[in-house]
């Protein structure tokens, strides 16, 4: 499993370059990325294609390579394999065929986004992409509401606007920090809470552009009577948009309230409403 730059080509370790060019294939997420990263150091090194799509006719091609005893090295389009890519099924079926799997370490949006965030937190929960969808997106949020930790998202830059607006519902107006084309030419870091940052990202349409990473900080302690008065006025806003059952589900998430009880005073705004 070989790390690769997620942008600025200089970032690639000594280490991978001796690999990418010492094995006898290289199993890659997009063959023309990665070739254009062997084109950079003039590498020959035989391209397979290994993606979703076609792990199923990949997957016996690469094994039978090992079984020769050859060595075959693992890249995505950027950063760390199995960092939100292809990988964990490759490398579950090299394992389970008796051969050694090691990871050549490198580039990684994940901790260098959190290198530069400036928000401190003993934890650190990496919840890839969220869902795509408002509802969905909530739900998952509702989640991991009250982790105490700082939560990394990956998110794509057309639905940022959306994302961060769901965040600032159901996580509360914590701090985060925006970080965009990490290590390339047009580089980015917004800080702020999450209200102004949706501010922004609605004024500003380049930060609905490239490669984004969202750090958000750890929640701050609610007390209960705090939570209770805010329960009518989170089901409100949920019940515009979802269904009784989800919007419960998120707003006792979000407030950290018993499902049960937040499912029947949603009951109760929904037929009165």
């Amino acid at each position: 499993m070989t790390a690769t730059p997620i942008g600025n080509a200089g970032d690639i370790t000594l280490r991978a370059l001796a690999v990418l060019k010492g094995v006898a294939a290289v199993a890659a997420e997009d063959t023309r990325v990665t070739g254009k990263l062997f084109g950079m150091y003039g590498f020959k090194t035989k391209l397979i294609s290994y993606r979703a799509e076609n792990a199923d006719r990949a997957t016996p091609v690469i094994l039978a390579r090992l079984a020769r005893g050859e060595a075959v090295a693992i890249v995505t389009d950027a950063g760390t394999p199995h960092v939100s890519d292809p990988g964990a099924a490759l490398v579950a079926a090299v394992a389970a065929a008796g051969h050694k799997v090691f990871a050549i370490p490198g580039p990684s949006a994940l901790t260098a986004a959190l290198s530069i965030s400036g928000l401190s937190a003993k934890r650190t929960l990496f919840a890839g992409f969220l869902a795509p969808t408002s509802s969905a997106r909530q739900k998952e949020l509702a989640e991991v509401k009250a982790v105490e930790a700082a939560l990394v998202f990956f998110e794509a830059p057309h639905r940022i606007v959306e994302a961060l607006e769901d965040m600032l519902s159901v996580l509360g107006d914590r701090d985060a920090v925006i970080c965009r084309e990490m290590t390339k030419h047009f580089e980015e870091v917004r800080r702020g809470t999450l209200s102004t940052l949706v501010d922004a990202a609605r004024a500003d349409t380049d930060l609905q552009r490239g490669e984004i990473v969202l750090v958000v900080a750890p929640p701050v302690p609610v007390d209960a009577e705090t939570a209770e008065r805010d329960l009518d006025g989170a089901l409100r806003k949920a019940l515009t948009t979802m269904r009784v059952k989800d919007a419960a589900d998120a707003v006792a998430g979000a407030l950290g309230l018993p499902r049960r009880a937040v499912y029947a005073r949603a009951l109760e705004l929904k037929e009165d409403a």
